[in-house]
């Protein structure tokens, strides 16, 4: 089933407000801000749907205004199911000048055969900010169910005035992959990517690496490293063995952006 996600954001006096949104089954968007009085718009994306189920495509289009800041929520964790086809999300984003987008997911869960192919586009304009994430599980541990999916691939590019900033191309294939050797998953279990960019001009990053950087060497049970990017970004790579921990985690990563 192809179903689709399309958000614009407007902008007015008192802050960022949702000019145009057009959604498909299931998808449903709430508007979670608490405080009239804030700038910032606060959208909690829903879905009416357990998980992603075979042939399932997913296509979102998100386009924040300029000088318009926009923070995307996710309801719960993302399911994978047992498919034979496999699954596909495509999601473009647009960030025009002067804004601000973050959106940090829950992590995702790919059950036993699962099979998944992620594209993220995403595009900056000048003086932009753009936090950015995505955990992936290595499914339902509990049940026993470690690294059983089939194929999970996620691909995200990240673009400013057309030139190519970063592609980052994870691919798993448990049975191909030895994810306990160097390299890969080193014993841990989940793993997550943080992106942080900033096309304001004269803007140095180095502070910020820093900071992010004396926070994970705090963490316990997490392996993270810290990475400066082409066109003034910030890569964070983690692994640990609890989605809630590396979601709690990197939603800290956000808040020490603005310390």
């Amino acid at each position: 089933m192809i179903s689709e996600l399309k958000i614009l954001t407007g902008k007015r006096a008192t802050g960022t407000y949702l000019k145009e949104c057009y959604c498909t089954r299931p998808f449903k968007i709430a508007n979670v801000r608490e405080e009239p009085s804030d700038p910032v718009l606060r959208l909690m994306m829903m879905s009416s749907s357990p998980g992603m189920l075979d042939k399932d495509h997913y296509r979102m289009d998100i386009t924040v205004a300029a000088g318009t800041a926009l923070h995307l929520q996710t309801q719960a964790y993302q399911r994978l199911f047992h498919m034979t086809a496999g699954a596909k999300q495509e999601m473009t984003v647009h960030l025009q000048p002067g804004s601000t987008f973050t959106f940090l997911p829950h992590p995702m869960v790919p059950h036993e055969k699962a099979t998944y192919t992620g594209y993220t586009n995403i595009h900056l304009s000048a003086d932009c900010r753009l936090v950015w994430g995505e955990i992936i599980t290595c499914g339902r541990k509990l049940n026993g169910e470690v690294f059983r999916f089939t194929r999970l691939q996620s691909i995200t590019h990240v673009y400013a005035a057309g030139q190519l900033l970063l592609r980052d191309n994870l691919l798993m294939q448990p049975g191909f992959t030895d994810f306990q050797a160097m390299g890969w998953m080193e014993g841990y279990t989940h793993q997550a990517t943080f992106l942080f960019f900033d096309t304001h001009e004269k803007v140095s990053l180095n502070e910020t690496a820093d900071r992010l950087h004396r926070y994970l060497e705090e963490q316990q049970g997490i392996l993270a490293g810290v990475t400066h990017t082409r066109g003034n970004g910030i890569m964070v790579r983690l692994l640990g063995h609890s989605g809630e921990q590396l979601y709690e985690c990197q939603q800290q990563l956000a808040r020490l952006l603005s310390a």
